[in-house]
């Protein structure tokens, strides 16, 4: 759901990264997740953000992981690489890869750990725009992992920067999107970063979702984002309802680790991570289970 002259809409999974028990990237796995998801219906295919562990690959590794994504979607599917560091000059590097691999944007988050001012994230992500124009970049606020929150006057300052296409929102806060829905630029696209809250802010006029969720449920999120985007408030209803469980549950252990069990308990791929990510507890295991079945997916 792409047009040329307009922005990604729909469903945009953040992909998991398949792993061997070694801890090796399951490149294999990898290809067959993104075929599947294309038949699935899923809009756009996110690569290597958080809930594919950028943290713990290296920079070949995640480098890679883009090559791969890019090539398997053979233009299918826009691929949105994730090419965020709390570096700007390594971000522009990540980014610079994508380019020239084939990739059609890039979601750049908030650095993290170092804590920038909103100056120094207006000029990170404006010096990331200049030295890769041509790579749309949506940005990614997300405090609850990076400390430093983007406000709300920074998005629009940078929604005025050329190449800076739209913005991953993921505070969960409705009136927080709203008034980005309501004071960006005419096509500077607004995303979900939340699967509770998602479908609010679609039906409010948002783009789409960037999603855990539809690792596990890529139809249902699919045509949750395709109901919520043309205003139809009841058949996105039905669908968020089914959904809720998952949206939940998905996150009762730091994210990704529920949703890697789930995929392996759904025989999507293996369940492996990197420390300091750690398997699903016991206690966690039912939980999880039971919002796969209240979600029709078992």
């Amino acid at each position: 759901m792409t047009s040329p002259t307009g922005p990604i809409t729909g469903s945009i999974v953040a992909l998991v990264t398949p792993m061997h028990e070694d801890g090796s990237v399951d490149y294999p796995t990898l290809r067959k997740l993104i075929d599947w998801h294309i038949a699935e219906g899923t809009d756009c295919i996110g690569v290597v953000g958080t809930t594919g562990e950028s943290p713990t690959v290296n920079v070949e590794e995640h480098c890679e992981i883009i090559r791969v994504s890019v090539e398997q979607a053979a233009k299918r599917v826009p691929i949105m690489a994730g090419c965020g560091a709390n570096s700007t000059a390594e971000a522009i590097e990540l980014a610079k890869f994508a380019r020239g691999v084939g990739a059609d944007c890039q979601l750049q988050v908030v650095p993290y750990y170092n804590k920038p001012t909103q100056e120094g994230q207006y000029r990170h992500f404006k010096a990331i725009a200049e030295a890769v124009g041509d790579l749309p970049t949506v940005l990614y606020n997300v405090p609850g992992r990076s400390v430093a929150d983007m406000a709300h006057d920074t998005v629009l300052r940078l929604a005025e920067v050329p190449g800076i296409v739209g913005i991953k929102e993921a505070t969960g806060n409705i009136e927080r999107a709203q008034w980005l829905i309501r004071d960006v630029p005419k096509g500077f696209a607004i995303y979900s970063g939340d699967d509770p809250t998602a479908v609010a802010l679609m039906l409010c006029g948002g783009q789409g979702n960037i999603s855990v969720s539809a690792n596990v449920a890529p139809r249902l999120m699919h045509e949750l984002c395709v109901a919520a985007i043309a205003g139809d408030v009841k058949r996105a209803m039905e669908i968020q309802f089914k959904l809720m469980p998952l949206h939940k549950n998905l996150f009762v252990e730091a994210n990704p680790i529920p949703v890697k069990w789930a995929m392996k308990r759904l025989g999507l791929c293996g369940g492996a991570m990197r420390l300091p990510m750690t398997e699903l507890s016991a206690a966690s295991e039912p939980v999880v289970e039971a919002a796969l079945r209240a979600s029709g997916l078992l």
